[in-house]
């Protein structure tokens, strides 16, 4: 497979220095330019056509945010990955640069660091991303430009005997859903976007999410959530009872899972070791939703690297639980949901807009009617 051709964007000399002697130092990836602001970038894009960009928030003259939706009028495909400071100001930039079009983003090590630190923590935080959103790209064309302007630790998982279901299609559940827990990493942010409106809506079930995301992110994230969904979403914290029809999301660097205290649910979070390189982890999250709801459980995985919640869905899927993943074509990244499909725990495989529909199908099975547009007091059972 050709190495992964990167233009590294950033108006500092230093980080170019860095970032370039990081991407390059692995066998599968070559820096192919630098630019020190968006203008130049762009202007360069012709020349070099890249399979993947790493572009700075924070630039003169064309910050990042302006130089991706440029890129994006006439490269729509071509990979973007943001290089953002963990503050509140470039979480929220972060975050319109994922809705705007871009692909992933990476923190800024810290200063404190030093440069080792800051070296080992692009390998271990960049590198990965690079691989992925570069060898899973298509072709890069530019689409032309009007005639008025100038011219996105791996281990083998053990495959699990479980009759597949056809992608699209899905089977009947025979029990209720009591609670949703989702999981996502690459990607996530706009395909939770797109599926939690309806599922707020329609199932009014407790949902738990866990994006893999840092912290000061994960409170963005769930303010652009409650504001789109119509519910709220808000960062969990320890001990709070679990109520149907609000949603919560793992906070960056926490695990988040749900616990029995007598009859109630409640949330618990801790910072044990990071399962799958992550922290929080989905399959720390799906665990305790095997032991709390058992088969009443409804998992669902979207796009992401890696296989963070494969262990999850298989002790969804031993208590009787359901399972549901996005499909490999409208995925950013098809690890997580991917490993899960491949290896027949899924009940669905579902393209992003037609995963809101089969959750809410699915938790209104069993129902009766009214507790179709009612709060559902089923759900702060404990089992």
């Amino acid at each position: 497979m050709a190495p992964v051709r990167v233009l590294v964007v950033d108006d500092s000399a230093l980080v170019r220095k860095v970032l370039t002697e990081v991407l390059s130092s692995t066998p599968d990836i070559e820096v192919i330019g630098t630019a020190p602001n968006g203008r130049i970038a762009v202007e360069k894009l012709p020349q070099l056509n890249p399979d993947l960009i790493t572009l700075d928030i924070e630039m003169p003259e064309w910050d990042g945010l302006r130089t991706l939706k440029a890129i994006r009028e006439t490269y729509p495909r071509l990979p973007v990955i943001m290089f953002s400071t963990l503050t509140e100001r470039a979480a929220t930039v972060t975050l319109d640069a994922l809705a705007a079009g871009a692909s992933d983003y990476v923190t800024k090590p810290s200063g404190a660091d030093g440069i080792t630190g800051a070296v080992a923590f692009l390998r271990e935080q960049l590198v990965p991303k690079v691989l992925a959103l570069g060898h899973r790209r298509s072709p890069i064309i530019a689409k032309p430009a009007p005639p008025s302007l100038p011219p996105a630790r791996p281990m083998a998982p053990t495959a699990v005997a479980i009759t597949p279901a056809r992608k699209g299609t899905s089977l009947t559940p025979p029990s209720t859903v009591d609670a949703i827990f989702i999981g996502a990493s690459t990607g996530g942010p706009n395909a939770l976007a797109s599926v939690l409106p309806r599922i707020a809506r329609d199932a009014k079930l407790p949902i738990f999410i866990t994006q893999h995301m840092p912290p000061v992110f994960t409170r963005q994230l769930a303010a652009r959530l409650s504001t789109l969904s119509g519910i709220e979403v808000r960062e969990a914290t320890q001990g709070e009872p679990v109520v149907p029809g609000r949603a919560w999301i793992a906070p960056g660097d926490f695990h988040m899972l749900v616990r029995r205290d007598g009859g109630q649910p409640r949330i618990a979070l801790h910072q044990g070791p990071p399962e799958n390189s992550c922290r929080p982890a989905v399959d720390v999250l799906f665990r305790s939703a095997a032991e709390v709801y058992g088969k009443h459980a409804l998992a669902v995985v979207l796009t992401g690297m890696g296989q963070d919640g494969y262990l999850g869905a298989q002790a969804i899927r031993a208590v009787g639980g359901q399972v549901v993943v996005q499909d490999e074509a409208t995925s950013v990244v098809w690890g997580m949901p991917g490993v899960i499909a491949k290896n027949n725990l899924a009940h669905a495989v579902m393209p992003l807009d037609m995963i809101d529909g089969e959750v809410v199908r699915r938790a209104r099975i069993g129902r009766p009617l009214t507790d179709l547009f009612t709060v559902q007091k089923e759900s702060a059972r404990g089992y």
